[in-house]
């Protein structure tokens, strides 16, 4: 198995709602998503989740906290598709209005509930169901 790449994404929650973009590029296409990708060589992965988030949204992040680790196995015909994803929870502004760039067709917020009805990689619905109370009652089975 080839090592994994490392990548980073970037929690970012206003209101109940969580943010999330629909990727244009494999790994990953068309899934709703944290917005993250790739680290460039020298960040770290919190830098690496704070310019992901402002390529793809143009939502300028700070304080940075770890949330988890995830190694997320290679897509199936997809080459370079193993990754080491460190997933940050990340403030922004209230101010500032997310508005898809780079390689996300879409930037929105969704309630927890509405998250887990969109089509979501793994990764995404895990976090979401430890991030929200209501999820982890029981109410999702």
């Amino acid at each position: 198995m080839s090592m994994p790449r490392l990548a980073s994404s970037a929690i970012v929650e206003r209101a109940g709602r969580f943010l999330l973009v629909r990727r244009g590029n494999p790994p990953a296409a068309d899934l709703y998503a944290f917005p993250g990708g790739r680290a460039e060589p020298g960040e770290t992965p919190a830098e690496t989740a704070l310019r992901e988030l402002f390529e793809e949204t143009g939502l300028i992040g700070r304080n940075p906290r770890l949330f988890e680790i995830v190694e997320l196995q290679p897509e199936t015909g997809v080459s370079g598709s193993h990754f080491m994803l460190s997933v940050f929870q990340v403030d922004a502004d209230d101010q500032q209005q997310a508005q898809a760039q780079s390689d996300a067709l879409e930037a929105e917020w969704f309630l927890p509930q509405e998250i887990l009805d969109l089509p979501i990689p793994e990764s995404v619905r895990d976090c979401i169901v430890r991030l929200a109370p209501s999820l982890r009652a029981g109410s999702t089975a």
